[in-house]
């Protein structure tokens, strides 16, 4: 017995079982009878209650933070720590589905300045309907803004399809730098790998059984699977195109977004536009470079190769050299050093 609540039950409970006096109840339990006989002053705040049943009941795999936002932008200025004792009182907390273990996979490098259209990332995720046939949904998202660019379900995605949906894409957003997705066969298709070459994109792959290296849809997908494919039973191919199209406007215009400090991912993007080029940022998990090196990650095992001293007679020894025998490039300064150049670079020169 250590909360208040606990000890007035308690001297409650002695008083009708033994009919002794409040006092010598509270004496027993060792409990002061101001605690007793206090009376709370706070406000029940029934409608703010009311309020947050409201927005739970409307997104159910929303957590205390998030509503916290929603209630913020009706005017309900309230502390944090309120909406998370009021959220908790209420018993709305959010049952964590668990998931199984995934591969980790490697860190790709960040990239300094991040602008909008620097990198799309691709990915399918699938579901049911009610009478059992299966469909998928071709996501695309914007990696920098978070904006989801496309959600295209459908029954069948072939790689033409694909180039399509991306073709318009361009069309209304403009050309990206990069595009990152899996090894499937749609993406691998001579559809993808001749329009690449016709638009002039750089698409990269990552590692079989690396999810993790296109964490950014894969976080997407997890998020349309927990609120709205495990919520929504789709009675048609229409029904569910019409519910994934408002929930992917709803994602970009209405849900607050963790990772960019709970603003909408359309608001953060015109943010960004109005600050133009001039808005650089440090951002992680932004890749550049490819997250599947076509030589099987040689450069990167290379680059955690040290730099080491001959004690016999005194000259320093590059490696150089060496990665430049077992790799395309120097990985540890990015020289670009060619194995039948037979040169070093200038930050790491050999000793004659």
């Amino acid at each position: 017995m250590v909360t208040p609540a606990a000890k007035r039950e308690a001297v409650a409970h002695l008083q009708a079982l033994l009919d002794v006096s409040e006092r010598r109840a509270c004496r027993v339990i060792e409990a002061d009878r101001t605690v007793i006989r206090y009376q709370s002053r706070r406000d029940d705040d029934g409608s703010l209650r009311e309020k947050l049943r409201e927005l739970a009941h409307q997104r159910r795999r929303f957590g205390y933070r998030r509503l916290h936002i929603l209630l913020r932008r009706e005017g309900l200025m309230i502390n944090r720590k309120k909406t998370q004792r009021l959220y908790r009182e209420e018993g709305l907390t959010v049952r964590r589905r668990k998931g199984r273990k995934r591969a980790v996979g490697c860190r790709a490098p960040a990239p300094v300045a991040a602008l909008p259209n620097q990198r799309w990332s691709l990915d399918f995720v699938h579901d049911q309907m009610i009478t059992g046939r299966r469909f998928r949904v071709l996501n695309v998202v914007d990696d920098v803004t978070r904006e989801c660019l496309a959600a295209v379900p459908d029954t069948s995605i072939s790689g033409k399809r694909v180039v399509r949906e991306l073709t318009d894409l361009i069309v209304r957003r403009g050309k990206p730098g990069m595009i990152v997705s899996d090894n499937g066969t749609e993406l691998t298709s001579n559809a993808v790998l001749e329009w690449c070459g016709e638009a002039r994109i750089e698409w990269h792959y990552t590692t079989p059984g690396k999810p993790t290296q296109n964490a950014f849809v894969e976080s997407f997908n997890g998020r349309m699977r927990d609120e709205l494919l495990n919520e929504t039973l789709f009675t048609s191919l229409a029904h569910a195109r019409e519910k994934i199209a408002a929930w992917a406007h709803d994602y970009n215009a209405g849900r607050p977004h963790s990772s960019l400090g709970y603003a909408t991912p359309a608001a953060f993007a015109a943010d960004l536009k109005k600050q133009g080029a001039a808005a650089l940022r440090i951002a992680g998990g932004y890749a550049t470079q490819p997250l599947a090196s076509p030589t099987g990650m040689v450069g990167a095992r290379c680059s955690w190769l040290r730099r080491q001293s001959d004690l016999r007679n005194g000259h320093e020894i590059d490696f150089c050299r060496f990665l430049a025998d077992r790799c395309r490039a120097c990985s540890c300064c990015r020289c670009a050093l060619r194995p039948q150049s037979g040169r070093s670079c200038r930050r790491h020169r050999v000793p004659a």
